[in-house]
């Protein structure tokens, strides 16, 4: 195969498929046409990409003729449902969804962890892990290949975008209405005042943190909770690694945070540890808290990496670390890693 891939962006009027239309005329230009894809309802609008606007043109069968790679950033039930159609018709699908994660016939990829993976795909899918497994794995994957990991314990603050524009919403009016108030001071007082309008959390989350995520599985879990678990399994390839995890949502518009305990099979030192973290492709080491240096949304929203900080030895075990990382869930949490598959799968043209 040669020449510049066809791509269509599926989901493009969605809050990550206008991230992915920032980065496509940011990164090198690789693409030949791009075809923006969205519900009819979305059809007919414009959008700028690559410095010219592109008209968007309601999903079907046959907005997929001659395309080579799609980039699908919608809901589940919309990549259920056509994912499946593009691959039969020969296109290379990369679904940010929760879709196909999981299904062992498609290959689970983070770019700067296991690109090799995305060579295998049997269904013609390749899929990307969730938002907050990709705010950590790209530091533990680094760690791993130096040291073995072998059990995780993390803690998620996680970003109301990660619930998409309701989300954000939801939040802005709920600051709204605390703001200059007493709001915060008794119990229930915040509750009282917030009522029904808590959108797509269970509780009120401005001047709170909420403990879930997601949708209720076994046993009190939270689905977002085995995702982080099955997702670092599959592309650690360590089907068998002890997880434990307690999602929670916090008053921040963008950017998810992890406290992160990492036990490892051999002894490890804070130094080696730095080392590895600063030199590691996709990370930023920042990491000085006598100097007030250490990594938090507000500092790095808007930008690609992972930022990794609070790096300690484990006070009661040498074989441990503990790290605080955090990093923009729409970009590298979706649009940039699935930006990063599509560039993967478009060098096999070339």
């Amino acid at each position: 195969m040669t020449g510049r891939p066809t791509l269509a962006v599926v989901g493009a009027t969605g809050v990550v498929g206008e991230v992915i239309l920032r980065m496509l005329s940011q990164r090198a230009d690789i693409w030949g046409e791009i075809r923006l894809l969205a519900s009819p309802r979305s059809a007919g609008r414009k959008l700028a990409v690559r410095g010219a606007e592109v008209e968007v043109a309601a999903l079907s069968e046959e907005a997929f003729d001659g395309v080579d790679i799609a980039m699908f950033d919608v809901p589940d039930e919309v990549s259920a449902r056509w994912a499946p159609i593009a691959a039969a018709k020969g296109v290379v699908v990369v679904d940010g969804s929760g879709v196909f994660r999981m299904d062992p016939e498609v290959p689970l990829v983070v770019p700067e962890v296991n690109p090799h993976a995305v060579r295998v795909r049997p269904r013609g899918i390749v899929a990307g892990p969730h938002c907050t497994t990709l705010s950590t794995i790209v530091a533990l994957g680094a760690l791993h290949a130096e040291f073995g990991l072998r059990e995780l314990v993390a803690s998620s603050y996680q970003a109301v975008s990660g619930a998409g524009r309701a989300g954000v919403q939801t939040l802005r009016e709920q600051l709204s209405l605390v703001a200059g108030t007493e709001l915060g001071t008794g119990p229930g007082d915040l509750r009282r005042a917030v009522g029904d309008r808590t959108g797509p959390f269970p509780e009120p989350v401005a001047l709170n943190v909420v403990p879930w995520a997601g949708e209720p599985r076994e046993d009190g879990w939270s689905s977002e909770e085995l995702a982080l678990r099955d997702e670092t399994r599959k592309i650690l390839g360590l089907p068998r690694l002890p997880v434990a995890v307690t999602c929670v949502r916090v008053p921040v518009v963008t950017g998810h945070a992890l406290t992160v305990h990492a036990g490892f099979e051999n002894e490890v030192t804070v130094d080696r540890a730095r080392e590895i973290l600063a030199t590691a492709p996709g990370v930023v080491l920042y990491d000085n808290p006598a100097a007030g240096e250490f990594p938090t949304p507000a500092d790095v929203v808007g930008t690609d990496p992972t930022w990794v900080g609070r790096v300690r030895r484990a006070l009661d075990d040498p074989t441990a670390l503990e790290l605080f990382v955090c990093a923009d869930n729409l970009r590298k949490g979706a649009a940039l890693n699935t930006t990063q598959i599509a560039e993967l799968v478009a060098a096999e043209f070339s």
